[in-house]
């Protein structure tokens, strides 16, 4: 059997199972092997995001309190100007961002709205940031045009195993969001592409979750787990909660089929211990989103974080920029879709 570590695209279900059923200790000795192969484990990027255009989505993914059907208390928004954007922009840069994504809460853009989506990308990539967005789905000829602004990362979450899919998400297919990434990748972007557990899949779904992921014609840059986040008046409000043990497995079997990655906490984070966190540090994590929201969900402060990483000798992963401060190591990142993180 070839290493673990080694890169491969041609992962089975029956091996991805193998692996969750390893006990717990051999599965995090051996993820936490492979992350010392490809990063160094003290250092986490640290991430953020803006939504540029929040709620009022057509979609009816059970567990989005973005989208218009549910009554969840979050309020419709119009696209951003530009203008406010690349304040919020500048904001992040003079705080060490070198990453800056801008997120909207569409089933897909309009071809009118590219336009104005690409200007944003056009000034914030002028202020030396490096740019990324999550749309919704993208057509070919729109993946160029965010190409040819300036656009580096596209995020597109596949949700959940492709048999679990139909159980969660109505309006649109499984295949839809694979054509999306091939998309954005024939545009010679980068991508960001995990998906949510805790939604009352099996332990055999959530292995889907990841065979998809890792078989995919390259892995993800950025492969962002996310904890179901229960938002009274959705569909998925009160499922039963997925054992902690149970998301850290899922955490260290992302980083040995995909050692390459950078794995990334995402939603749900608020809610999880500081000894869960640090257990998913040490199965191979190495990203978190920082800062007051997560889209329209919580996320631990930014003074929690840093009192976190203190305690667990951990430090801001350091991005080198001509044009951001030597001193700087904030990783502003994509890493979401406009339905979840």
């Amino acid at each position: 059997m070839p290493a673990v570590s080694q890169v491969r695209n041609d992962w089975s279900r029956d091996e991805v199972l193998a692996l969750f059923a390893l006990p717990f200790t051999e599965l995090l000795h051996r993820a936490a092997t492979v992350h010392r192969e490809h990063f160094d484990p003290t250092e986490v990027q640290v991430s953020t995001l803006l939504s540029v255009k929040t709620g009022g989505c057509p979609e009816d993914c059970g567990y989005c309190p973005q989208a218009a059907r549910y009554h969840t208390g979050v309020e419709a928004t119009k696209l951003m100007s530009t203008e406010d954007v690349v304040a919020k922009a500048k904001q992040a840069r003079d705080a060490g961002a070198s990453r800056f994504c801008m997120g909207a809460a569409w089933r897909s853009p309009k071809d009118r709205d590219i336009p104005k989506v690409a200007a944003m990308i056009r000034e914030v990539k002028a202020l030396g940031l490096e740019t990324c967005a999550t749309l919704g789905m993208l057509t070919d000829t729109q993946a160029h045009a965010l190409r040819d602004a300036g656009l580096d990362y596209y995020n597109h979450n596949i949700d959940t195993a492709p048999d679990f899919y139909g159980e969660v998400i109505h309006t649109r297919e499984f295949q839809d969001r694979l054509d999306t990434l091939a998309h954005v990748r024939d545009a010679g972007m980068k991508t960001c592409c995990g998906g949510i557990v805790g939604m009352g899949e099996s332990r055999e779904q959530r292995a889907g979750l990841l065979h998809a992921l890792a078989t995919l014609p390259a892995h993800p840059d950025s492969v962002p787990i996310n904890r179901l986040v229960q938002v009274a008046g959705t569909p998925l409000s009160g499922t039963a909660l997925l054992d902690p043990f149970e998301f850290v497995r899922t955490i260290a079997v992302a980083r040995l089929l995909m050692p390459r990655s950078m794995v990334r906490l995402s939603a749900g984070r608020e809610t999880m211990s500081d000894e869960l966190q640090a257990l998913c540090f040490a199965a191979g994590a190495n990203s978190i989103f920082h800062g007051e929201k997560l889209l329209t969900t919580g996320n631990p402060d930014t003074e929690h974080d840093q009192r976190l990483f203190e305690r667990l000798g951990l430090r801001p992963m350091h991005v080198a920029s001509a044009d951001v401060a030597s001193d700087c190591s904030t990783t502003v990142h994509a890493a979401i879709t406009g339905e979840a993180a």
